[in-house]
């Protein structure tokens, strides 16, 4: 079923008496939606947020909670690492590129110390400890973490500075950040109504959107916005028509969300004539340990490495799943397996171990001779702390040495949900594309207009995302844009 037949707009006249009324009307509650009605409460306009769920909290709280922030943050500061927006700038348009949004990155990076300010205002903290190797989520309670700064070839565009902020909690911190960020806008003022799907924008007759149209329970109820609607209900990655129309390469894999990223703010957009922006762009998984690829190989069904290991595991996730053919594996000898701390192998055993490559590559289907190829050279080359081929760092570069193990990326992690990988799926994203925005959130029609009294951001918005995609991206621009189109709505 098409999910956008019922998304069509509804004039003023065909409402009549709304059954609410507010300055910003702000739809869907997860970390967007927070920045946007808190910033738009502390401009000091009246906000109500509409949640479809019985809670607020959306994919943001089932999220790693990682922050991609820069700049100098406190964090970086006391893990001895100086950083400028500048070079935080050189990283993010290189690795969230090709066909990123370069004025909302540039923007991002500029404001990014003082975003970083603006999170510990809401109480979430940060340990000033650093964890060393790549991950997807640490084991530990440090506050900064790699996210591929320090790998080729983007180690040569910036300097390598560590930007990956987690937030004081047990490993997924998702659901403290909207917590803590729930609790502010409750204390700001901010009304909340649960359960209450909106459906329908409402326009005058001046095509400006005025307001929507929701169920709550069955029965519809009306909003008017005196100022502006904010939308921020996230992407379309469970929405099976769309991710076919748009982001095949997501359809029938795993969903980073909370179920319920269908489209419906997008949609309700396209309704009034909204332009929509880089559709096809998503964030891709491969349930691969990072500290186990780097330690090893990741290679083709042919035995061939295509990337150097030591890359932000998503970049090499993406390398995988759509330039590659067939399914690929994790190499590893058993001196790299047990250097792996328990905690960081994310539960993951070998499914095949041999004593010879010899032996693996048979039982693995590849061609006779093709991985013992590709180790023997990688051995040739490690043993000189060298990488020619793809300049993997030398701290992961030794020789591998039997046993070895094999593996298979598409059996998933095990019981493990959360962005470096879905509920029994090997691979698993969430969307990047969305409502064409101006920087401060405006949504543009497809003559390159604004629309009035109509605002984007999160997902629901196509933010700074280009090809490409960095841990803590999502929550560090939704809620930074966020922020920004809450500003600029009760401004309106």
């Amino acid at each position: 079923m098409d999910k956008r037949r019922g998304s069509a707009p509804a004039h003023v006249d065909e409402v009549g008496s709304f059954d609410h009324e507010v300055d910003v009307l702000v739809v869907g509650f997860g970390c967007a939606g927070a920045a946007a009605a808190l910033e738009a409460a502390a401009a000091g306009s009246e906000v109500i947020v509409l949640e479809r769920a019985s809670g607020p909290g959306g994919s943001s709280a089932m999220s790693g909670g990682e922050l991609y922030l820069g700049g100098g943050t406190p964090v970086q500061q006391a893990c001895g690492f100086e950083d400028s927006a500048e070079n935080m700038y050189a990283y993010l348009s290189a690795a969230l590129g090709p066909n990123a949004d370069d004025a909302k990155i540039r923007l991002y990076c500029e404001g990014s110390a003082e975003h970083f300010d603006w999170f510990t205002k809401h109480g979430i903290t940060f340990n000033p400890g650093m964890y060393e190797s790549p991950s997807w989520m640490p084991p530990t309670r440090d506050g900064l973490m790699w996210l591929g700064e320090n790998a080729w070839p983007y180690n040569e565009v910036a300097r390598a500075v560590p930007r990956g902020h987690r937030p004081d909690a047990e490993s997924f911190g998702g659901w403290l950040i909207m917590e803590r960020l729930v609790a502010a806008a409750g204390d700001a003022g901010v009304q909340t109504h649960t359960d209450t799907l909106a459906s329908r924008l409402v326009l005058d007759e001046t095509g400006a959107v005025i307001g929507v149209i929701a169920r709550k329970f069955g029965k519809q109820v009306s909003y008017r916005a005196r100022k502006a609607v904010v939308l921020t209900t996230g992407g379309f990655v469970d929405n099976e028509e769309m991710l076919l129309a748009h982001a095949p390469v997501l359809s029938g894999h795993g969903k980073v969300s909370d179920g319920l990223d269908d489209g419906s703010g997008i949609t309700m957009g396209l309704a009034i004539g909204a332009a929509v922006r880089r559709m096809s762009n998503t964030q891709i998984a491969l349930s691969v340990v990072p500290g186990m690829i780097c330690r090893g190989m990741l290679v083709n069904t042919l035995g061939q490495r295509f990337i150097n290991e030591d890359v932000y595991p998503g970049l090499a996730s993406v390398a995988a799943v759509r330039h590659q053919e067939g399914r690929c594996w994790v190499i590893i000898d058993q001196q790299g397996f047990e250097e792996m701390p328990e905690a960081d192998r994310w539960g993951v055993r070998p499914s095949h171990v041999c004593e010879s490559v010899a032996e693996l590559e048979q039982e693995l289907g590849m061609p006779a001779g093709a991985l013992e190829t590709t180790i023997a050279t990688y051995n040739e080359h490690a043993a000189n702390g060298e990488d020619p081929y793809f300049h993997k760092s030398s701290t992961w570069l030794r020789p591998l040495e039997g046993p070895f193990a094999a593996m298979d990326p598409s059996t998933a992690f095990p019981a493990v949900v959360g962005e470096g990988g879905g509920s029994g799926h090997g691979i698993s994203g969430f969307t990047l594309g969305g409502l064409h925005t101006t920087v401060d959130g405006e949504v543009v029609d497809l003559a390159g207009d604004v629309i009035p009294g109509l605002y984007a951001a999160g997902r629901a918005s196509a933010g700074m995302h280009g090809d490409g995609y960095i841990s803590g991206t999502s929550l560090g621009d939704g809620t930074f844009f966020g922020r920004r189109a809450g500003r600029a709505a009760a401004a309106h």
